[in-house]
C-alpha cells in the first residue's frame, strides 16, 4: 500500500504526546516510542528547562510539532513575531511536519485560547486557504491542517464540515490532520454521520492522524484527552486507516494523565489496524 501524496511518513508508525509527568520515566527507561508530539507553544521560548528537556528528547526520539495558536481563521494577519519563533523551533526540532487546528479563535490581538469552529462559507475558504499558504511559505516546511470538535453551528453555513474542511486544503495545498475522535464528538453533537465524513474527505491530502478519548455529558460530549479511546472512535480510525494508508498516528491524552507505560498502551492499540510495513511496500 504506497504512501498518498500527504501521508509519506509511512514508517513513523504510532506516536505518543510528550508531556511533563512522563519526562522522568522517558529520560530513565528510554522507552521504544516510535515518536513524540510536542505542542509548540510549550517550547517557543529563549532557553532554560523547556528546551533543555526538548533536546534531551531530540537525541533520542523523532519529534512532530503541533500547534494550537495559528489561527488559521481568524480574521486578522498572521502573527508575524509567532512565526518567526515558530520557525526557530522547526528549525530546532526537523520537524518533518507541522500541524494545526483548522479554527478561530483571536480578535484584534486578543486570543481566547480557545480552537472555535469556524462558519462553512467561501469566504471563511478563501480567508484560512490563504493564511495557511502564507505560513507555510515563511516556515518552509509542509502544513496540515486538524478538524475540530464542535459544539455550536453557524446558520450562516453553507456547507458541511467536510465540505468545508476539503474546500481549504484544496485551496490551500495542504495536509489534512485527521482527529477520529474530534469526528466522532461534532457527529453526536450535530448529529451527522461520522462514516460519512470520512467517506468525503480527500484521502490522498491525510498527513497524520489523532485518536483520543472524550467525556459524555447530559445533552454534549466534550474533546476532553482524559479517557481511553472508545471502540465508535477505533471504527472510525479502521475506517480512516482502510482509507488513507498507513499513517503517523498519535494518542492525545492531555488530563488525568496515567503513568507513561498507560498511555503508551493505549496507543499501541492502533497497531492492530495498521498493515504490517512490509505487507504495505510489497502491495
Amino acid at each position: 500500500m504506497p504512501a498518498n501524496r500527504f501521508n509519506g511518513y509511512t514508517d513513523y508508525g504510532v506516536g505518543v504526546g510528550l508531556r511533563i509527568p512522563h519526562y522522568n520515566y522517558i529520560f530513565e527507561k528510554k522507552p521504544p516510542v516510535d515518536w513524540f508530539e510536542i505542542i509548540s507553544e510549550n517550547f517557543m521560548v529563549g532557553g532554560g528547562r523547556p528546551l533543555q528537556a526538548l533536546d534531551q528528547i531530540l537525541e533520542s526520539y523523532r519529534v512532530v510539532q503541533h500547534g494550537v495558536s495559528m489561527y488559521f481563521g481568524s480574521a486578522e494577519k498572521l502573527n508575524r513575531d509567532h512565526l518567526r519563533r515558530l520557525k526557530e523551533l522547526v528549525r530546532r526540532t526537523q520537524t518533518p511536519w507541522l500541524t494545526d487546528h483548522l479554527c478561530w479563535g483571536s480578535v484584534d490581538g486578543r486570543y481566547t485560547h480557545d480552537l472555535l469552529p469556524l462558519p462553512y462559507t467561501l469566504e471563511a475558504v478563501r480567508r484560512t486557504a490563504q493564511k495557511i499558504q502564507e505560513a507555510r511559505d515563511f516556515l518552509e516546511v509542509p502544513i496540515a491542517v486538524e478538524n475540530v470538535s464542535s459544539y455550536a453551528e453557524f446558520q450562516d453555513s453553507r456547507m458541511t464540515e467536510w465540505e468545508f474542511l476539503t474546500e481549504v486544503v484544496e485551496r490551500a495545498d495542504c495536509g489534512i490532520l485527521l482527529d477520529v475522535n474530534n469526528i466522532y464528538v461534532s457527529s453526536q453533537n450535530h448529529n451527522f454521520d461520522p462514516m460519512t465524513y470520512l467517506d468525503r474527505i480527500p484521502a490522498e491530502r491525510v498527513a497524520q492522524i489523532h485518536i483520543a478519548g472524550h467525556t459524555k455529558y447530559h445533552k454534549v460530549i466534550l474533546d476532553t484527552h482524559d479517557h481511553p479511546v472508545i471502540d465508535p472512535v477505533w471504527k472510525l480510525y479502521e475506517r480512516a486507516i482502510q482509507r488513507v494508508g498507513n499513517t503517523a498516528t498519535l494518542l492525545e491524552w492531555d488530563d488525568h494523565i496515567p503513568p507513561f507505560e498507560e498511555v503508551h498502551r493505549e496507543a499501541l492499540k492502533a497497531n492492530r489496524f495498521l498493515v504490517p510495513l512490509a505487507l504495505a511496500n510489497a502491495s
